[in-house]
């Protein structure tokens, strides 16, 4: 049985990995290209399989550890194959040319619109707010990673915060799945940040925190 079900094989998708492994978690790693896979699922190291997406993902939590166009893509190639599993949706649907505008429209998410994609699924928004360093490291500062999440299933989120409690994260719960749209909104300042010249030091190594 594996617990959790990663899509994709980039940075977020080793970190997320990383996280998963450190939490105790099997982890099922694929990708459109199955070597990109298999190369990260042994990097990962033990109980890590890795398959291409003719395979059936198989973990009760399922990570879309993609860009928003390629996580659409996979969230309709895939469809009610992922009904009664919890999907987390991890992009920031963000113009990369110019960092100051979403390419989604007002009033809505990118979790909202793959949600729309997936009826059958739980659909969670989170670690869409972490940057790959520090989230594969586990802490920024000194602190644990922050994850903020959001859901309209309440079983969903709970799912997800006991994933990234048990991977030393520590998990905020914002709400429902609309919430999405300030969380993706708020990142779009952050990651504007990384790329402006007046803060060279930043370079996609920060991490949000809320301190109490």
């Amino acid at each position: 049985m594996t617990d959790i079900t990663i899509i994709g094989s980039g940075n977020m998708a080793r970190a997320i990995g990383t996280r998963a492994v450190a939490a105790g978690r099997s982890v099922q790693v694929l990708n459109r290209t199955p070597d990109n896979a298999a190369k990260l699922a042994a990097d990962l190291g033990a109980n890590t399989t890795s398959g291409g997406l003719s395979e059936v993902p198989e973990g009760d939590i399922v990570v879309l550890a993609l860009y928003f166009g390629p996580a659409k893509e996979v969230a309709t190639h895939f469809g009610d194959t992922l009904s009664g599993k919890t999907v987390v949706e991890i992009s920031n649907p963000i113009d990369t040319e110019t960092f100051d505008s979403l390419v989604v429209a007002p009033g809505t998410s990118a979790a909202e619109e793959i949600a729309a994609l997936l009826p059958g699924a739980r659909v969670v928004k989170a670690f869409n707010t972490t940057f790959a360093g520090p989230l594969g490291a586990g802490a920024a500062g000194g602190l644990p990673v922050d994850v903020f999440i959001a859901s309209d299933s309440e079983e969903a989120r709970n799912d997800v915060a006991a994933f990234a409690e048990a991977a030393g994260l520590r998990p905020i719960q914002v709400g429902g799945l609309r919430h999405a749209r300030e969380l993706e909104g708020f990142e779009q300042l952050v990651m504007a940040l990384q790329v402006n010249p007046a803060y060279p030091t930043f370079n996609w190594g920060t991490s949000l925190k809320i301190i109490d």
